[in-house]
């Protein structure tokens, strides 16, 4: 830390209680200035040769001219006691500290170059372009000074000098960089100077000095984004700790004009932050009610790189008085605005090596995540729910097992639904996109309609018979892995499970009273399959099929197409379907 002595003589001002200060001379003192609830008693002689205002005082024939109020010195009686010691001759130490206020106040007592040469102004003013606006960490104290005297510090542009300083240092070559910093990250490589090595010391510096700091090393373009990025965050984590607790941050003034401040003030590059902190701040932004444009602003940044959220992430909170428990249209929203974007081939957004295809695919399966966890709200309407599913392309999703999962809650938490609600949330299926423990789980789950839980097991027939072309080895092991993925590999004794049978992408559970495992008088395993018709556990999908569907007159027994059926199902459309699921009993026999 820089500092710098003035005067020669000992110091010989005494206090007398907190709110009194003497000279302590052989000379009687003849004028008294209060500042504040401070008394000073001092010599006039002293004061007028440094002291414009004093001299302007003391000639005033409306003022006393022994008793002076000066209630309104910048620093108050602090800083007018080093002015008052510099008049004197006293030896004061000037650091980064106390110079911002003492400038103010020797601006104040118009200690200028007119008065006396060399005074207290011009002297402050050598010793700031000198040492402190040299020095970064001085710099830095010297800023944090300066919110208590705003107006004057602006006034003689000493903000201005100082964040010029600052801004400069943080965007010459790491290489240059020679003085001390604070820096508690663990270094790639100890000995090299960090990119940035800056970020945490700015984390000190009030709001609006922070602002005007970042948008200067902006001007100057010699730092990345990705840098200006994290000093954004970092100062944001270190003035609100609890960014995504929402009992820290609901209600809380600050807080909120923070919020803006920091979301226009992040660098327009993609990837400049992460989408965790975006979707911290949006999380933020909502439970405090900021403007929409700032809302609007980072749902567009989030929608540009969605693929790197998580499901949690996404689980913005409604406000209160919202009827569902998570914000649904802001989630939509995000979606829009990433299929949009991608959509519309913006490439400058694209990182190295990114491709859409993997990118779109990985937000299919976000998306779903997030489906499956609305679900279980019963306030989530329907409209949304087939909404946000519809959004994404069918190219996309490859696979259907976690739309299948979402689904399948859907209908668990909201049993009431009409069949043609029902009907068009299953529509949303392809049966020929699930896995086969996804098929194994739907061709046992009551709570989807009969038909496409036919779908389900004649496009498993159709991939065993594919399977069966190749060998008949093969076929006789496709046929066995498909009967234990049924669940018919049990116990002879007689067995009840009770657990939840919503499926998560594992093998089918069983639910209490529902699906029971029995044995036959000869020995053989039996189970409760689809319409409560009981099959024996060596049966293969076509002679389940066979005992729901049986056809007349077909050596199979089996009349199906391959598409699926005409509610708007993927791939709907087959007159020997409708037929067929026409022919099926009643799903409710046990």
């Amino acid at each position: 830390m820089k500092f710098m002595k003035l005067g020669s003589k000992p110091d010989s001002f005494q206090t007398d209680g907190n709110d009194v200060r003497i000279v302590g001379t052989e000379l009687a003192t003849d004028i008294t200035i209060h500042v504040g609830e401070v008394k000073f008693h001092l010599h006039k002689f002293p004061l007028l040769s440094k002291s414009g205002r004093i001299q302007k005082l003391l000639a005033s024939p409306t003022d006393s001219a022994t008793d002076i109020h000066l209630n309104d010195v910048p620093g108050g009686a602090t800083s007018f006691e080093i002015c008052a010691k510099f008049c004197y001759g006293t030896v004061v130490t000037l650091n980064p500290h106390n110079v911002i206020s003492t400038r103010c106040a020797a601006e104040y007592l118009e200690m200028h170059e007119s008065v006396e040469k060399s005074n207290l102004v011009y002297k402050i003013d050598v010793f700031l372009s000198s040492s402190v606006f040299r020095s970064w960490k001085d710099s830095i104290i010297a800023l944090q000074t300066m919110k208590t005297l705003k107006s004057w510090c602006e006034d003689l542009k000493l903000v201005a000098r100082c964040m010029e300083c600052i801004a400069s240092k943080a965007s010459v070559d790491v290489s240059k960089v020679e003085w001390s910093y604070t820096y508690n990250r663990k270094k790639l490589v100890p000995s090299v100077v960090p990119k940035d090595w800056w970020v945490e010391d700015l984390t000190e510096i009030e709001l609006d000095h922070f602002k005007q700091i970042i948008d200067a090393i902006k001007t100057k373009a010699r730092v990345s984004y990705q840098v200006i990025g994290e000093a954004v965050k970092t100062y944001t984590y270190k003035r609100v700790p609890g960014l995504s607790k929402i009992s820290v941050i609901q209600g809380d003034a600050k807080v909120k004009t923070l919020v803006d401040t920091v979301t226009w003030l992040l660098p327009s590059e993609k990837g400049s932050v992460s989408c965790s902190f975006l979707l911290k701040l949006l999380r933020a932004a909502c439970m405090l009610r900021c403007a929409e444009a700032c809302k609007k602003e980072l749902g567009k940044r989030i929608g540009r790189q969605l693929e790197e959220a998580s499901v949690n992430d996404l689980l913005i909170p409604t406000i209160d008085g919202e009827v569902t428990i998570y914000d649904i249209d802001m989630v939509l929203n995000i979606v829009e605005e990433f299929l949009m974007q991608n959509n519309g081939g913006i490439k400058e957004m694209e990182r190295p090596g990114m491709n859409f295809c993997n990118t779109k695919g990985t937000v299919a399966k976000l998306v779903d995540g997030y489906l499956a966890e609305v679900a279980k709200d019963r306030n989530t309407p329907l409209s949304k729910f087939l909404y946000l599913a519809e959004m994404i392309p069918n190219e996309s999703r490859p696979i259907h097992d976690g739309l299948y999962r979402a689904v399948d809650m859907y209908l668990k938490e909201h049993p009431n639904i009409s069949k043609g609600e029902k009907k068009k949330l299953c529509s949303l299926l392809d049966c020929r996109r699930l896995s086969p423990d996804a098929c194994a789980h739907a061709v046992q789950n009551e709570r989807l309609p009969l038909r496409l839980v036919v779908q389900v097991l004649f496009h498993e027939q159709s991939r065993t018979s594919a399977s069966a072309s190749v060998s008949a080895g093969s076929t006789r092991a496709d046929n066995s892995s498909v009967v234990t993925s049924y669940g018919s590999s049990r116990s002879a004794a007689t067995t009840t499970t009770t657990e939840d049978d919503s499926w998560d992408g594992s093998a089918p559970s069983v639910e209490d009273g529902e699906k029971r495992h029995t044995t036959n008088g000869d020995g053989g395993d039996l189970i409760s399959g689809v319409n409560g018709i009981k099959v024996k556990g060596n049966m293969t999908p076509k002679t389940i099929l066979g005992k729901i569907l049986p056809v007349k007159g077909n050596g199979t027994g089996v009349l199906v197409s391959s598409g699926s059926d005409s509610s708007g199902s993927p791939g709907s459309g087959s007159a020997s379907q409708v037929g067929m699921a026409k022919a099926t009993p009643a799903r409710n026999v046990r």
